[in-house]
């Protein structure tokens, strides 16, 4: 059999799945930081390397099923390349370079004013790049190699990932300031029976996790509203619409409470969710990970201690 002797750069493979991704020259060309030109004469020098064509070059480009393939396996040879070097970082200094860390809407914008600054000065050599997302594109994007850990609430979906919890939080009672059951210092489930209930849209885990935790209470959802954050969801709870149910972080941050709102906590034991790092195994910022979650374990606990009671 003859030898195959074909030199594929990684460059040259980033430009083919970005073509793959944009369907589009000039868009690939700018993601990738060079001249429309230069990737197209490297498209076309890959497929003279391979003897197959990869891109239809049409009204509408597209790659072509062997170049959908080629660009499936390109995308793990990148990835298993960004491995090694995060690998080689990791081993010179777990606790420096770029971690790359994704939140859900209703853990990040609570989470970060009690772990950003204290991470700063804990890792001063560490640089932490935020995203938010929900549930299920955080997954998606750490099994695709573009998140190092997510943070976010058990349970996910069923995919090949290692979790960590890092602390528990009690969900409270958001109502009206003047609603009857203000009057009690903590509230019951069977208290919530007949009221309507304000929730997020489809896609957020605390919609799912709200509904889990009054199943035991005759409440009911509001036909005609679904929130697309929390802040719409206080909003409306002060303007009489009706009841929901906040985590205590989102509770406690500064703002947290609207003027014509009140807040109540459930009587023990209070429903709560788990709030987890999740990572891919044998991830090469592992160790980096670990510190992380041993910072923000410590933090919440902190916090959780200086709670009001």
């Amino acid at each position: 059999m003859k030898p195959i002797n074909i030199h594929l750069s990684l460059r040259a493979l980033g430009y083919l799945v970005a073509l793959g991704e944009s369907r589009h020259f000039g868009k690939a060309a700018e993601r990738c930081y060079v001249s429309q030109p230069t990737l197209s004469a490297q498209i076309r020098k890959m497929e003279d390397q391979l003897g197959v064509q990869l891109v239809e070059r049409g009204q509408q480009v597209r790659l072509t099923d062997i170049g959908e393939r080629i660009a499936e396996r390109a995308r793990r040879v990148i990835d298993e390349a960004r491995e090694i070097e995060e690998l080689a970082r990791n081993f010179q200094d777990p606790l420096a370079g770029e971690l790359r860390i994704g939140l859900i809407p209703t853990v990040g914008p609570y989470l970060l004013p009690h772990i950003a600054a204290p991470l700063r000065a804990r890792f001063p050599e560490l640089r932490l790049l935020l995203v938010e997302h929900q549930t299920h594109r955080l997954v998606e994007l750490l099994k695709s190699g573009d998140l190092d850990v997510a943070i976010l609430a058990l349970p996910i979906p069923p995919e090949r990932l290692v979790t960590r919890p890092l602390y528990a939080e009690s969900f409270q009672v958001a109502l009206p300031a003047d609603h009857a059951l203000a009057r009690h210092k903590r509230l019951s489930l069977d208290d919530l029976d007949g009221e309507t209930l304000l929730l997020l849209e489809d896609g957020h885990c605390l919609r799912d996790q709200a509904l889990a935790a009054c199943q035991l209470a005759r409440v009911r959802e509001a036909p005609d509203f679904r929130a697309t954050s929390l802040e719409t969801l206080r909003q409306m709870v002060a303007a009489g619409v009706g009841i929901t149910l906040l985590p205590s972080l989102a509770v406690d941050q500064p703002g947290g409470r609207a003027p014509a709102m009140a807040v109540r906590r459930f009587r023990e034991p209070e429903p709560e969710r788990t709030i987890a790092a999740a990572w891919r195994p044998g991830c090469a910022r592992e160790e980096t990970i670990g510190h992380v979650c041993d910072e923000i374990e410590r933090l919440m606990v902190k916090s959780r201690r200086a709670e009001p009671q």
